[in-house]
């Protein structure tokens, strides 16, 4: 797995992170948490940046276990906050749906990333899709 991180002094762009998600491989999400983690380490008002991780790890699990194929993990802090997309390889539009008793802690992701993030979405592209959220910062 690479991370590319890069500094907005550095480049003429916005701190972003980037990184590859192996095809089945759950120890990306706690390896994307804690790459997020360093990106947001100065951002926003305390709490934002746990909610991010949350989210984050909903749309990385999400992409790992429902499509079994790689996907791709893009993380941008911009001047209206942050953007994090996942984007996966499978045409397949997930849909936020209210778990029942048998489902135990599944399916409740996107149902968190609708409540929490400011907004939201999934785009298709040629082969697939990208879902993603936005948050701001939060008041200081």
């Amino acid at each position: 797995m690479e991370d590319k991180v890069a500094d907005a002094g550095e480049h003429a762009h916005a701190p972003q992170l980037r990184r590859r998600l192996g095809q089945a491989d759950l120890r990306a999400v706690p390896e994307a948490r804690r790459a997020l983690r360093a990106l947001l380490r100065h951002w926003g008002k305390p709490g934002r940046s746990d909610i991010a991780e949350l989210l984050t790890s909903e749309l990385v699990t999400n992409a790992i276990v429902h499509t079994g194929h790689e996907a791709y993990l893009t993380a941008t802090l911009g001047p209206d906050g942050l953007r994090v997309e996942v984007r996966d390889f499978v045409a397949r539009r997930p849909e936020p749906r209210v778990p029942d008793a048998d489902d135990g802690t599944n399916g409740r992701g996107l149902l968190l990333v609708q409540a929490l993030a400011d907004a939201w979405g999934v785009r298709t592209h040629g082969v697939g899709k990208a879902v993603w959220f936005e948050l701001d910062a939060g008041a200081v």
